[in-house]
């Protein structure tokens, strides 16, 4: 090999190096941080916290036997169409300057929803990154574009998460949040050390265990309880996750976050409820993880358990996460509200539902499924 090879060769070797340590280079951060100090001391008198871990009202299995085999043979071998066969249409929502004290709810895509009760205004689990990844290049991608950015939104009153998975907690859009908004972050236990870690002020964050509550203006939000899991590194329930109940003067809201279905959600029904909208998870099944996300039909029921009037589904449309049809979790919920009276609205992302004038249900995505 000649002198100028060897110098080509080098230089190719170093870039390539250099290209993946700058792919990686928010790696570490993405990962966020263990909990200490008295943060982990309060995790650990949490009723919810035993043997070093947060753990679930009842037993969670993920991956049953047999379920890792079936579920990779169906994720090559399956012949669902998993993405969308056209354009995925996208509306821009336009926010009013004044707020009335109605109930809106705005969903922008997945499992980030923008509710406004009574005037306050309330974002979940705010992801506007490309990828639900801890890299830029690996992962998966999303399938549209979000309605609007950050820096569009109006002034939120509070920015809600509801556990520390990629797909609903985003390094990026927490620090967009954290520049462009003055709002609080109301987050389960734990959750707090990855926004410290990621430039949040202290007096910003606010965690919360199961059934405690804060206020933001005259509105109350209440973490409840799921039944799912958490992490950002190779273990598992370190940080709690919650459910949220929303309740101002008038009106409310239930959001599930990710769970699994369970009796729980008659007791959080019993407790907070009723509601005017439940906004509920129904995509992202699957039979490996049967205890840790909630089919259609479940969902269903979650919605009738909490005592809510108009169901809002979420956790689908923008990610593939599973192996089952892009469209099948809105079929599939669309049968299951059909046979038990429930009322649903199914936006297009962006679409601002008031929930006082529902429009029909439109099945905007059956052109491109």
């Amino acid at each position: 090999m000649g002198k100028t090879t060897r110098v080509l060769t080098l230089a190719a070797i170093a870039a390539a190096a250099g290209g993946v340590a700058w792919a990686l280079r928010d790696l570490p951060a993405q990962l966020g941080a263990v909990a200490s100090g008295a943060r982990a001391e309060r995790m650990r008198r949490s009723p919810q916290y035993g043997e070093g871990k947060f753990v679930n009202p009842v037993p969670r299995e993920i991956l049953p036997d047999g379920a890792m085999g079936a579920a990779f043979k169906e994720l090559i071998f399956g012949q669902q169409p998993r993405r969308p066969k056209g354009v995925i249409p996208v509306v821009k929502p336009a926010f009013p300057a004044k707020q009335d004290g109605d109930l809106h709810v705005t969903w922008l895509g997945h499992s980030t929803a923008l509710a406004e009760v009574e005037g306050v205004r309330v974002l979940f689990d705010p992801v506007w990154s490309d990828r639900c990844s801890p890299t830029s290049f690996v992962g998966p991608k999303r399938l549209h574009p979000m309605p609007l950015g950050v820096e569009e939104l109006p002034r939120i009153d509070a920015i809600v998460i509801s556990h520390d998975h990629y797909d609903h907690l985003d390094l990026a859009s927490i620090k967009a949040l954290a520049r462009s908004q003055q709002a609080p972050f109301l987050v389960p236990l734990g959750v707090g050390a990855h926004l410290e870690r990621w430039g949040v002020p202290l007096d910003r964050i606010v965690e919360l265990d199961w059934d405690e509550s804060v206020d933001v203006r005259h509105v109350t939000l209440t973490a409840t309880a799921a039944r799912h899991f958490s992490g950002r590194r190779f273990t598992r329930d370190g940080t709690l996750w919650a459910s949220w109940a929303v309740k101002g003067e008038r009106r409310s809201l239930f959001y599930t976050g990710d769970s699994g279905y369970w009796g729980g959600y008659k007791e959080i029904g019993e407790q907070y409820g009723p509601f005017d909208v439940s906004l509920i998870q129904v995509g992202a099944y699957g039979d490996a993880w049967p205890d840790i996300h909630m089919k259609p039909e479940d969902g269903a029921s979650a919605h009738l358990d909490v005592r809510a009037g108009v169901l809002i589904p979420l956790h689908w449309c923008t990610f593939n996460l599973a192996v089952h049809a892009w469209s099948e979790p809105v079929e599939r919920l669309l049968d299951e509200a059909a046979a038990r009276d429930i009322t649903l609205a199914i936006p297009r992302p962006g679409d601002r539902i008031n929930i006082d004038a529902l429009p029909a249900v439109e099945p905007w995505w059956r052109a491109i499924a």
